[in-house]
């Protein structure tokens, strides 16, 4: 792992919007250009920044995982700079939950649009040095190149003067103690973050913006984008770093009550003159329990979807035999055993004798570690009363390399 330095500068990426103009059948930073999202695009303009920022993107609710998987496939080792945070029903309630993600380091902080998905990284460095030189809000903007009319219907009621006029982008940048204030006195919609700080009486100033900012709203706009990565020369590509797969951690239990007939089976040993175990198979409460552990962890059902009575060749079948058939599944399913833990309660037979023998037994089937403890309940309940056996297991899965 490659150790960032703590960063100063965050952006706000919001990507909760819904591109209802855009005609797409979910929303546009979920929409595809060529072969990658408008977020994927928009991500790679952030990283490819030479200097790290927190990133905190702002997704519609059902699609954090999506964004997150954006981020994975994008970020390469920035990947850990990165958080999804759950949009809400306006922009700027979507920006205001981005700000709560802020972690307690950053002083400066940057609002960018998904939508802006072609924005050059040199525009981010411009904004971010604006807001440090003059602690000012800071937008990027491009001047107006068309000829502006007020009309008054469909009758043209005046030439408007544009020397005075600038289209705004984003990111907008400012001093993050600033914009949050801002944010907690606003009591009223603005359309983007420079009006809401200039509403709290804050000054906000301007850069030079990029025309490849523009801002993806329509089907032409994405067909422009399209035409813009035909003709650009290849990015450079960031290194990507494989996903992280941890550990798996399931939880078995089992219960088998005591019967007359037959010969114990517990921890995959014989018990002679011992009560047996009632239950379809041998009743082996540790081996089931196990068992249970480890496709939960796996997160392949349970010893019902597996063993149960629509599996007639496990009728009677001994413990060793359902662990043997688990391995297996937990091993198809790209895991490795890393250890198994498994606590006996049980009042007879008595346990601590054969202990090391039953995690020998165990261990051998499972190709893993397997430690086995037993306690009496002191006399309570239906294991105290010798009515039964229970058993609790824990079992730990590492990713198959």
């Amino acid at each position: 792992m490659t150790l960032l330095p703590v960063p100063r500068t965050a952006v706000v990426i919001v990507a909760a919007g819904s591109g209802t103009r855009l005609g797409a059948d979910r929303p546009k930073a979920f929409v595809g250009v060529d072969d990658e999202t408008v977020l994927a695009h928009a991500l790679r303009g952030v990283v490819a920044v030479e200097t790290p920022m927190q990133i905190v993107i702002v997704a519609p609710a059902g699609l954090e995982g999506e964004a997150r998987a954006e981020a994975e496939r994008t970020a390469g080792e920035r990947i850990d700079l990165v958080s999804v945070v759950l949009g809400g029903p306006t922009r700027q309630a979507s920006v205001a939950a981005g700000l709560a993600a802020l972690w307690a380091d950053i002083e400066v902080v940057l609002v960018h649009d998904a939508a802006r998905a072609l924005t050059p990284p040199d525009v981010f460095d411009r904004v971010v040095a604006a807001v440090d030189e003059t602690g000012w809000g800071i937008i990027p903007v491009l001047p107006v190149v068309d000829t502006l009319k007020r009309v008054n219907g469909d009758r043209v009621a005046a030439a408007v003067d544009r020397a005075d006029l600038v289209a705004a982008q984003t990111p907008q940048g400012f001093r993050r103690d600033v914009l949050a204030t801002a944010y907690a006195a606003a009591d009223a919609e603005h359309t983007d973050d420079a009006a809401l700080l200039q509403a709290a009486g804050h000054q906000v100033g301007t850069v030079a913006g990029s025309p490849l900012s523009f801002k993806i709203t329509t089907p032409e706009d994405l067909d422009r984008a399209r035409r813009v990565l035909a003709d650009r020369e290849p990015a450079p590509i960031v290194p990507s770093r494989p996903a992280l797969i941890l550990p798996r951690v399931g939880v078995g239990t089992d219960v088998h009550a005591f019967t007359a007939a037959g010969t114990l089976w517990l921890a995959g040993l014989e018990w002679p003159r011992q009560s047996a175990l009632e239950g379809h198979s041998d009743g082996d409460a540790v081996a089931h329990a196990i068992v249970d552990a480890l496709l939960s962890a796996a997160g392949l059902g349970d010893i019902g979807t597996h063993f149960g009575t629509s599996r007639p060749e496990f009728a009677g079948a001994h413990g060793s035999a359902f662990l043997a058939e688990t391995r297996r599944l937990v091993e198809e399913a790209g895991w490795t055993i890393g250890n198994v833990s498994v606590q006996v309660q049980a009042a007879r037979p008595k346990f601590s004798p054969r202990r090391a023998e039953a995690e020998a037994a165990l261990s051998a089937v499972l190709g893993a570690p397997v430690s086995v403890s037993a306690t009496t309940t002191d006399g309570l309940g239906f294991v105290g009363a010798s009515e039964g056996v229970q058993a609790f297991a824990v079992a730990l899965l590492i990713a198959a390399r």
